[in-house]
């Protein structure tokens, strides 16, 4: 891809020190993404313009002449927030909605980098597409084992609050890595349902505090699993195994045996049609009235209003014996730093 004349644009990583730059127009439709990057390597993902866009600008002026991007420098003491958390260098938190940068949370074996979404643009007006890319630049927090990519905000207001890794033992012997998991919920709910009961508490005592926890899971608070495949070899089939087993197992423990139906229909939305290789995106998302939602890489494949399935489905990421204990205590600070 690089070299290529109809591609514009690019960002390197190189030791976690990002530097990114766009010279030109923006691509239609285009959603830029570093999923795969690695920790200690340098890549180039770069923005591309197809054979039916306009063809791409002149080069760029010399080095000398063009401004230079910031650059962050890991060895910098990092910025304080207004809410006493440690914000990533070169980066700034912004109030729910705004899109415009990740969340003060500091993220356990991640790395921070600037993620670009660009919207489907009708009219071909490639100044104004050039505006909106600028507009559109989120953050993405890498899981640094796999290099999965969550970005930091989720539609208009979902916050990622922690990500994490889902393990598989095989034949007893070894563990491997089936999936990154990023979990997210809405920040005004959190705060319109849980900061008048909580309001007088601190956030290092909310994080404590068992109640407060189980409040988010039980309420309807909008939140979203979000899991990213790595492991190349996943079927569909062994999916729907996997959530027979795991989801199965928290139906009884917090509705009792009778709930095969409600375990049959949710597992049939995952039907064999589905193709999940790597890099795949399934999203596991409580919506208003408890109703679950899931999708595979964007498209949804089934919705069931059930509050002891939400309840199930969340308690393998953020319950008493989750998957990932790492993620969990992430989720659970973030949690009380968004009530307050």
């Amino acid at each position: 891809m690089r070299g290529d004349p109809s591609y514009t644009g690019q960002m390197a990583v190189d030791d976690e020190v990002v530097y990114f730059n766009v010279a030109g127009e923006c691509p239609k439709g285009r959603v830029y993404d570093l999923g795969s990057l690695g920790r200690k390597k340098r890549r180039y993902a770069d923005l591309g313009l197809s054979q039916s866009q306009p063809p791409p600008p002149p080069p760029p002026p010399p080095p000398h002449e063009q401004q230079q991007p910031p650059q962050i420098n890991p060895a910098d003491p990092p910025q304080q927030q207004d809410n006493g958390m440690l914000a990533p260098q070169g980066v700034v938190g912004g109030g729910a909605g705004d899109g415009a940068g990740p969340m003060a949370a500091i993220f356990r074996d991640s790395i921070v980098i600037p993620s670009l979404i660009v919207e489907e643009i009708a009219a071909p007006n490639w100044g104004a597409a050039s505006i909106q890319l600028l507009e559109s630049c989120i953050f993405a927090v890498v899981e640094s084992k796999t290099g999965a990519s969550f970005p930091t905000v989720l539609g208009v207001s979902r916050r990622l609050l922690g990500i994490g890794l889902r393990k598989k033992s095989v034949l007893g012997l070894k563990n491997i890595d089936v999936y990154a998991f990023g979990v997210y919920a809405d920040e005004a709910n959190i705060k319109n349902m849980l900061n008048e009961k909580y309001d007088k508490l601190s956030v290092s005592e909310l994080k404590g505090n068992k109640q407060f926890y189980e409040d988010v899971i039980d309420n309807d608070i909008s939140m979203t699993v979000r899991l990213q495949i790595v492991y190349g070899r996943l079927s569909i089939g062994s999916v729907r195994s996997a959530f027979e087993e795991s989801i199965g197992s928290r139906l009884q423990k917090f509705g009792g045996a009778d709930n095969k139906e409600l375990l049959q229909r949710f597992t049939s939305m995952f039907k064999d049609e589905y193709k999940i290789p790597r890099g795949s995106v399934i999203e596991l998302s409580r919506e208003p009235k408890h109703v679950l939602r899931a999708t595979i890489d964007g498209k949804e494949i089934g919705s069931i209003q059930s509050k002891l399935l939400c309840r199930s489905v969340l308690d393998l990421y953020i319950g008493e014996d989750p998957f990932d204990k790492r993620a969990k205590e992430d989720v659970e600070a973030n949690l009380a730093s968004l009530a307050r």
